[in-house]
């Protein structure tokens, strides 16, 4: 398993629980907005850690963590995922996943088998905007369409998320979001910080007044709408 940085406590990367957050390299998107660039573009020379020292580390803090989040990069593009999920599960800690959504079967796989206790799926923008936000020239929807319907079914705690981009957002995207997602548990809008770290550094931000407005687009439709 690759792992390229561990970030040794957080509060805020898995909701209502302490615990620790691992970076994977490497991704099938190339969002301008990303502030992972580095494990993005340049995965093969991302610094890496050894699962001992990983391992080794939350052994000896497993009684302070409730759990660890795994993200990335793509964390589900690494092939021997799933026995490095059943590691961390059989020392009693919960797993959040966070996930861009296109390897629904590999999803699905993992919750299935009880390896991670709560996802976190961005939704990148409306159907119509998919590709430009992610940085390709196309994209299949239809891999998204399948990971929001099974997340849906509340297998599993889920929220689904949007980073929010004023070079790259409208009104008409969100009042789509909000139709294809109605029902869902919970929708958090990311406002983007600008930071040395992101792909493209000529991005900005919407006002507070802004984000309000597209957050109201949800109100009715999902349980829990959240400005983060």
């Amino acid at each position: 398993m690759k792992l390229s940085g561990l970030q040794k406590l957080s509060l805020l990367d898995y909701p209502g629980k302490v615990c620790c957050t691992v970076f994977t390299p490497g991704c099938n998107f190339r969002c301008p907005f990303c502030h992972n660039a580095s494990l993005v573009q340049n995965p093969n020379e991302a610094p890496l850690i050894t699962e001992d020292y990983f391992f080794s580390y939350i052994e000896k803090r497993k009684d302070m963590l409730d759990a660890v989040c795994v993200t990335g990069g793509e964390p589900l593009l690494q092939p021997d995922i799933e026995p490095f999920l059943k590691k961390i599960k059989s020392l009693g800690l919960l797993i959040k996943i966070d996930t861009n959504g296109s390897f629904p079967e590999r999803l699905k796989s993992i919750v299935n088998k009880g390896l991670c206790d709560y996802v976190a799926m961005d939704i990148k923008s409306s159907e119509k905007g998919y590709s430009n936000v992610a940085g390709l020239s196309k994209f299949n929807y239809s891999s998204i369409d399948e990971s929001i319907d099974f997340l849906k079914k509340g297998t599993i705690p889920y929220e689904f998320r949007t980073t929010v981009v004023k070079q790259l957002h409208t009104d008409e995207d969100f009042l789509s979001i909000s139709e294809r997602i109605k029902g869902a548990m919970r929708y958090c809008l990311q406002n983007f910080v600008n930071s040395d770290n992101v792909i493209d550094k000529s991005l900005s931000p919407f006002s507070d007044e802004e984000m309000k407005r597209f957050a109201s687009y949800f109100n009715g439709k999902v349980g829990e709408v959240i400005i983060r």
